[in-house]
């Protein structure tokens, strides 16, 4: 049975938010990286800015499949975004 975010236990919840956090960290690097703003990557992307925005500050992740869309629009393997 999947768990919501506010049922995990802490430990699992920290895991999380620091995972959310790198990702973002990700984006943000490789999206000015390219020279992308945020309007930009998010029309690219299919995402909409303010879950753009939010996915760069950590607080809100992504699916896998917009992970793939980020990467695409980035020039990375999705992978390159987890790590």
């Amino acid at each position: 049975m999947p768990i919501r975010r506010d049922a995990a236990d802490t430990q699992r919840q920290e895991r999380w938010a620091a995972t959310r956090a790198r990702v973002g960290s990700n984006v943000r690097r490789l999206r000015l990286e390219a020279d992308l703003t945020q309007e930009a990557l998010a029309l690219e992307s299919g995402l909409s800015r303010n879950h753009l925005i939010e996915l760069e500050h950590g607080r809100r992740g992504v699916l896998f499949e917009r992970l793939e869309d980020l990467a695409v629009v980035l020039g990375v393997p999705a992978s390159t975004l987890l790590d």
